[in-house]
């Protein structure tokens, strides 16, 4: 006689809503395989298909915000999600639908990554796009984990020295009054060190973790965010989880840091077995 075997609890319910990446190493890819690694059940919302790889995006093809809100409707109506959290969306119209939706079914541990800069730091979107993050997703948002140039971006002010702690400390309190609840800084420097800055309204924390020489980095953002959700999901505290995503991301960035998979930047690569 067969019988049915598994995993004794249930894995926690958290979904992407991002873009795919052709290159395998962000977007829902990073997301999917980072949920994977943590043991969580990975739903998934397409905002985008594109063509890239290691060295450029050749192309995107954006889903219509028709075909967006059906998605949402499907998943978050049947499975729900006890996380959720937004990547590459790219047009004010999926902001808009995407926005509906997290209100409509009542969603509460959100997690914006504001995808606004290429690896080069450019800003790949209108200022409309910019806005509608501003005035419609961020305030939805339980936390938000823009890095120091979609910090400026969001501000719509310079880019700021990334060496520069205080001042990055101050821009997370500029985004506190702009209306994010939470925030996550990522990408200052000191010495040897990594620095991402989280601020909660009240009190700043400075995250360290020795900086590694590598260029493979793509991904580590959704790596980290996609982490933060499987915490708050299994009901970790706002300031545990976005300790442990970052840890959990030091060490995805390790795992890959010697690769070369393509002509360019490669993948971050968490694995089972990483804190």
């Amino acid at each position: 006689m067969v019988t049915k075997q598994g995993f004794v609890n249930m894995p926690p319910k958290v979904l992407t809503i991002a873009g795919s990446d052709s290159g395998g190493a962000a977007g829902l890819q990073a997301d999917l395989r980072t949920w994977a690694v943590l043991g969580a059940y990975g739903l998934s919302v397409l905002t985008a298909v594109t063509a890239q790889n290691s060295v450029s995006v050749e192309r995107v093809q954006y889903m219509s915000p028709e075909f967006v809100a059906d998605q949402l409707n499907a998943v978050l109506s049947d499975y729900g999600a006890v996380a959720i959290k937004t990547g590459f969306i790219g047009q004010t119209e999926l902001i808009l639908v995407i926005a509906s939706k997290l209100q409509q079914y009542g969603c509460q541990k959100i997690v914006v990554d504001p995808v606004l800069v290429n690896h080069r730091g450019q800003p790949m979107f209108t200022e409309a796009v910019r806005w509608h993050y501003v005035v419609a997703l961020m305030p939805l948002a339980y936390l938000i984990t823009p890095n120091v140039m979609e910090t400026a971006v969001l501000l719509n002010s310079a880019v700021p020295d990334p060496t520069d702690l205080p001042r990055l400390a101050h821009l997370a309190t500029e985004l506190h009054r702009l209306g994010a609840k939470n925030i996550l800084l990522k990408g200052g420097r000191d010495g040897e060190d990594v620095v991402d800055i989280f601020y909660d309204g009240r009190t700043t924390h400075e995250l360290r973790s020795p900086y590694i020489e590598t260029e493979n980095t793509h991904g580590a953002g959704d790596t980290l965010s996609a982490a933060v959700c499987v915490a708050l999901a299994r009901g970790e505290r706002l300031d545990t989880a976005v300790y442990l995503a970052h840890q959990f991301t030091h060490q995805a960035i390790l795992n890959g840091a010697n690769w070369q998979l393509g002509a360019g930047h490669g993948p971050v690569f968490p694995v089972i077995g990483n804190p």
